[in-house]
């Protein structure tokens, strides 16, 4: 059987050892799935008031990123939590 160029890459990386087995798969599934959940949930609406500078540049970063600007405000909110 052929392999594709990503299926190789794929068995390469297995056989060099990068893989490694997840203790309590179900559990770390759950917990992400949870995490996925969260993520969007939309419950609230919020309005705010930025610079078109500062809403550009967002703009061309989640561009860069492949995801809706929203997302990339939403990760950035989550990367610098307030208490």
């Amino acid at each position: 059987m052929k392999l594709s160029k990503d299926e190789k890459e794929l068995l390469d990386s297995v056989e060099r050892g990068e893989w490694r087995t997840i203790p309590n798969f179900k559990k770390e599934a759950q917990r992400y799935q949870e995490y996925a959940k969260a993520t969007f949930r939309k419950d609230r609406r919020v309005n705010i008031r930025i610079s078109e500078k500062d809403l550009v540049n967002i703009q061309k970063r989640a561009l860069q990123e492949g995801l809706p600007y929203q997302t990339l405000i939403h990760r950035l909110r989550r990367l610098h939590r307030f208490s």
